[in-house]
């Protein structure tokens, strides 16, 4: 669009406006930070160490569970548009 009249009045005339919730999608971001902030200690550990540890496993396969049921559940409440 050229100017934000113009914008405004092809919304005015054939635009739609969403209200979109973002709580599941910040919920989401979160639980990925939180995996990365995990494997990035594990993997100092594991290069310092060269071990590897099953509580550390367990812990990353936890969040990734997390993250999974976040996703589901954010994606089943997107609302269905017909175009």
């Amino acid at each position: 669009m050229k100017s934000k009249s113009a914008f405004l009045r092809r919304q005015i005339l054939y635009g739609f406006v969403y209200d979109i919730d973002y709580s599941e999608l910040r919920e989401y971001n979160a639980a990925l930070g939180k995996i990365g902030g995990n494997l990035n200690q594990i993997a100092k550990r594991m290069n310092a160490t060269g071990n590897v540890y099953a509580a550390d496993v367990k812990e990353v396969k936890e969040l990734m569970k997390k993250v999974w049921d976040t996703q589901k559940a954010m994606l089943s409440k997107q609302p269905y548009m017909k175009q």
